[in-house]
């Protein structure tokens, strides 16, 4: 599993300034060897502000989560106190059990300046997936960080909480913010600067309240719905069929999520570690000179955890010059240990702003692959974003003979997509892993027990 990183000879090069690294730093760094990899570095995997880290081949289910600590790696520690339970050859889509432990080696390998640190954090649509990640460094006793000046390979602890999926190597999970010197959140003076701006959330009318800054920016949770849609929030489903994370817009929704409707008392009530994914009241806007995240566990919000996926990047909700005019954040909840009432316009986190050490020579949108600009509340890329929508259409449809043999779990399901389905071809593969018959069940247990 181990391996010497493939370190470059690094060249001398023109950095930019403090704060968090822009895309074209990241990329120098790649051609000058800061940041290493096993595999040629894809041009899409550098973000405005972040790269994408891609999984290896291999990866271990072990009993706990663990880190190594500074005095031993992670593979000694992991062989010495008996957590390794299962190899995975995940070069093959592989199936990951909810709520078990995994390591992966990622494909890429750090060798940063003496003053440059990294922050890690979960995709957005891994976080939408309810999948938790955690980076971890060969030796070290922080999760989601790598210290100033760190050489050697980087690793990721997954955990998914409410689906099973699959995953093979090369797919992307978390991602990581490269910093020089020290980057603190702009003060709330400057996010007031900001405001004024309109640089933080849009409002058509001018006089409006341009945020409410306390701490940085104060996210309030949406349960008043749209024009166009009342559903206000969705809960993960328990035991449902596993979800295939290079799938795009694929998946009836209804399959997985319970949608919740505008609530007509005004709140909903979270169920102890349910999962639901809402919106925010602001449409949020972070412009091309700063970086995002949002503070995903805050104890005077209350019992629960809001964001897993907490970066936003520059551009974010504003485009490249302004174009935009906000976008939703939407909000990974899960409450803890008890049952958790939500209110319409109820605060339930903050946004962090930072400054970028230069402007980044590109910002999220569609133009770079984005998935989530101009946002309202959104499940990920794997399902069908009109999935309950045209749901609702079937049912109200005047045609009595409209789903006539249609089987009943499809019952709401188009017949076009029940045939598209079945003419699978090339995907035929990873559905024999998910749902294995006879004698692919020998062979997924053999894998799984390697």
């Amino acid at each position: 599993m181990a391996s010497v990183p493939l370190f470059k000879e690094i060249k001398n090069y023109q950095s930019c300034g403090e704060g968090i690294l822009p895309s074209q730093e990241l990329r120098h760094f790649v051609d000058n060897g800061v940041i290493c990899s096993h595999r040629e570095i894809e041009p899409e995997q550098i973000q405005p502000a972040s790269i994408d880290l891609r999984l290896w081949d291999t990866a271990y289910r072990v009993r706990a989560s663990f880190l190594p600590s500074k005095s031993t790696t992670l593979l000694n520690k992991a062989t010495t106190n008996g957590l390794f339970d299962t190899k995975l050859d995940i070069s093959e889509p592989t199936l990951l059990e909810p709520r078990a432990v995994y390591i992966i080696r990622l494909v890429e390998s750090l060798a940063l300046p003496s003053d440059v640190y990294g922050v890690a954090n979960a995709k957005s649509t891994t976080g939408r997936l309810d999948i938790f990640t955690r980076l971890i460094t060969e030796v070290g006793d922080e999760f989601e960080r790598v210290p100033k000046g760190y050489r050697g390979d980087l690793y990721i602890q997954v955990v998914s909480r409410s689906f099973p999926i699959l995953v093979r190597s090369g797919m992307k999970l978390n991602q990581l913010r490269l910093v020089r010197g020290r980057s603190n959140p702009v003060a709330d003076s400057g996010l007031k600067e900001l405001a004024k701006d309109d640089l933080l959330v849009f409002n058509e009318e001018p006089s409006s309240e341009q945020g409410d800054i306390n701490r940085g920016l104060r996210i309030t949770v949406d349960l008043k719905g749209t024009a166009d849609s009342d559903i206000v929030a969705y809960e993960a489903k328990r035991y449902t069929q596993p979800v295939s994370l290079n799938q795009v817009q694929y998946y009836d929704p209804a399959d997985f999520w319970s949608p919740i409707r505008k609530p007509e008392k005004g709140y909903i009530v979270l169920e102890p570690e349910n999962f639901y994914l809402l919106a925010s009241k602001q449409p949020v806007r972070v412009g091309p000179d700063h970086a995002a995240e949002m503070v995903p566990y805050d104890p005077t919000t209350g019992e629960f955890h809001v964001h897993y996926a907490g970066f936003f990047d520059p551009g974010f909700g504003y485009g490249v010059g302004g174009e935009i005019q906000g976008s939703k954040a939407v909000l990974e909840v899960r409450a803890h240990g008890m049952p958790v009432m939500l209110e319409d316009d109820q605060f339930v986190g903050r946004l962090n702003y930072y400054k970028m050490a230069a402007t980044p020579d590109k910002v999220y949108g569609v133009s770079i692959g984005s998935s989530y600009q101009k946002q309202g509340l959104a499940l990920s890329k794997q399902f069908k974003q009109s999935g309950f929508a045209e749901r609702e259409k079937v049912m109200s449809t005047s045609d009595p003979d409209a789903m006539q043999g249609v089987p009943a779990k499809h019952s709401l399901t188009s017949r076009n997509e029940i045939k598209r389905r079945s003419d699978l071809g090339e995907d035929d593969s990873i559905l024999d892993i998910a749902f294995p018959q006879k004698t692919s069940a020998i062979t997924l247990q053999a894998k799984t027990r390697t």
